[in-house]
């Protein structure tokens, strides 16, 4: 397999590229309504309660790991296409319900509660569909092009929604950008039902129970898995925490409203966007990507705690949204890659809910640190957690693969990753195959 593929290769397939579109503007939408949801807790419903808030995101992912695997079983029986179109018209559902709500006036913070907690369970089961729904879009060769583009295109988002958000909400409120996050499930539900059906590639049926243990099952065999699942638990654990600090370090670190807190994801996404389009180039992950995308987040999240100004704090998180956007894309590759595919329904089932199992935990926790230590510690807790992981990550490899981790140069560094057992990896491991080191 090539090193290398054309960065909008997936583009070239209608259902994929239709599909792409519709996600698109649908998380335009939503991400317009998480900067909403957010201040309306924040500054309406409580008195700039980091626990509040916390709570709020730990309902809202709450669900993921306790129905994640449920929805894998269904996604390796039915049709993907079909459960999409369930679960993308299930959260329109919650939207409009939270929307009707602020726009009566209504609204109390235990109705946040509430809706975070309804909108968890849709995504508990939208997401494992979602994203094994990819590799029948596209072949085998293009996954992880389609992985980056769906990155580039999630974070594409991600740059325009909140700073349109912000602005929204500081010329005519809160209500206006929840009913555009609820409009916006019409393109993705459109999307999915103009699709050209024929030209979907489903993946063939296990023999088997078809059951959610047999997967758990299967993941336990795979020490290639477990280790990017105990990556990833620790990463969106304790550092993908953003609804919550940059909350916290807008408002009361830097003072600053609504539009400058929505331009802190505008400006995340930058880094982030970038990062995916470099992903999306990459013909299959690899463990030096990774590694580094790890240790670089660790840095700059340590940079941002530090932050003196509102401008440095903003410079760090392109940093941090490049180094997140690779340890993101590298993680999910690698397991859809790594997987059979009769089964990746329920692997990629059991990723999701520990890569979103870990926010029910690390949101609370985080909630507190910033009432009673401070925002900045909201983010150190994260640094060093996720350096902790690095070298943790670093040492397994070496032990159980055989591979040798190392730094060299002062700038711009390179990380060397050596094989010194060719035959130690198990199948789908991430490290490169050729038994000289490669430069990254």
């Amino acid at each position: 397999m090539a090193d290398r593929v054309r960065t909008f290769a997936s583009f070239a397939l209608f259902n994929y590229r239709l599909f792409w579109l519709g996600a698109l503007v649908s998380n335009v939408g939503g991400w317009m309504a998480r900067v909403a949801q957010d201040w309306l807790v924040l500054t309406q419903l409580t008195d700039h309660s980091a626990q509040a808030l916390g709570l709020v995101t730990a309902l809202q992912f709450l669900p993921i790991p306790l129905i994640a695997p449920m929805a894998g079983a269904l996604a390796d029986r039915y049709s993907k296409r079909r459960l999409l179109m369930v679960t993308q018209a299930a959260l329109g559902a919650t939207a409009f319900g939270l929307w009707i709500l602020v726009a009566t006036g209504t609204v109390q913070l235990w109705h946040a509660f509430l809706f975070a907690f309804l909108q968890g369970v849709a995504s508990a089961f939208d997401m494992p569909v979602r994203q094994a729904f990819v590799s029948e879009m596209v072949p085998q060769r293009l996954v992880s092009n389609a992985i980056g583009l769906n990155s580039a295109q999630f974070n594409g988002a991600r740059l325009l929604g909140p700073g349109l958000a912000g602005l929204l909400i500081a010329w005519v409120g809160i209500a206006p950008a929840l009913l555009v996050n609820a409009l916006s499930f019409v393109a993705v539900i459109g999307a999915l039902w103009f699709m050209r059906t024929d030209q979907l590639m489903p993946r063939p049926k296990r023999v088997g129970t078809g059951t959610v243990r047999e997967g758990i099952a299967y993941v336990r065999t795979r020490p290639d898995i477990l280790l990017i699942l105990g990556i990833i638990f620790v990463f969106s654990t304790f550092g993908m925490n953003f609804q919550i600090t940059n909350a916290l370090m807008a408002t009361t670190v830097f003072g600053k409203g609504a539009s400058e807190y929505g331009m802190l994801g505008s400006v995340m996404a930058i880094g982030t966007l970038g990062a995916a389009f470099m992903a999306a180039r990459r013909a299959r992950p690899r463990l030096r990507w990774l590694l580094l995308g790890v240790l670089g987040f660790a840095v700059f999240t340590a940079g941002a705690a530090l932050a003196p100004t509102y401008l440095f704090f903003a410079v760090m998180l392109v940093g941090v949204g490049v180094c997140s956007l690779t340890v993101m894309t590298s993680c999910n590759a690698t397991v859809q890659l790594a997987s059979d595919p009769a089964l990746r329904g329920r692997v990629m089932a059991v990723y999701m809910a520990v890569n979103m199992g870990g926010t029910p935990i690390g949101s609370p926790v985080i909630g507190w640190i910033g009432d009673h230590w401070g925002a900045r510690w909201t983010l150190g807790v994260g640094a060093v957690a996720t350096f902790a992981v690095c070298v943790a990550a670093s040492l397994y490899v070496m032990v159980h693969d055989r591979v040798r981790v190392r730094l060299e140069g002062v700038w711009p560094p390179r990380l060397l990753v050596d094989r010194l057992d060719e035959s130690a990896l198990a199948p789908g491991a991430m490290a490169d195959p050729d038994p000289q080191a490669r430069v990254a």
